[in-house]
């Protein structure tokens, strides 16, 4: 009966660990999803065209506290995104 109840114990656990990673992945993706379509739509807001956003990555170089710098991969345009707090974004076309 011992050896059951573990067998049934480790079962469980490696569920719970699958399920865990597999949220974190999910919800790490989900949170970049929002970031490029967020600034996909703001660029487009602000005239630019951006038919899919592709992915977007933070410039650590450019970026400073309350002045992130973005480079947004869209399927037609790249994109250096600058954002502050309470302005339009400075939005510079990339070749």
């Amino acid at each position: 009966m011992g050896f059951l109840k573990r067998s049934c114990s480790m079962w469980l656990s490696t569920v719970a660990l699958i399920a865990a990673v597999a949220f974190a992945g999910a919800a790490a993706q989900a949170a970049e999803e929002t970031v490029q379509g967020m600034l996909a739509a703001q660029i487009r807001m602000q005239g630019f065209a951006c038919d899919k956003a592709l992915g977007a990555t933070k410039d650590a170089k450019r970026s400073r506290p309350d002045h992130a710098v973005w480079m947004l991969r869209c399927s037609n345009a790249n994109y250096r995104v600058s954002r502050a707090p309470d302005m339009v974004a400075k939005v510079e076309p990339l070749r």
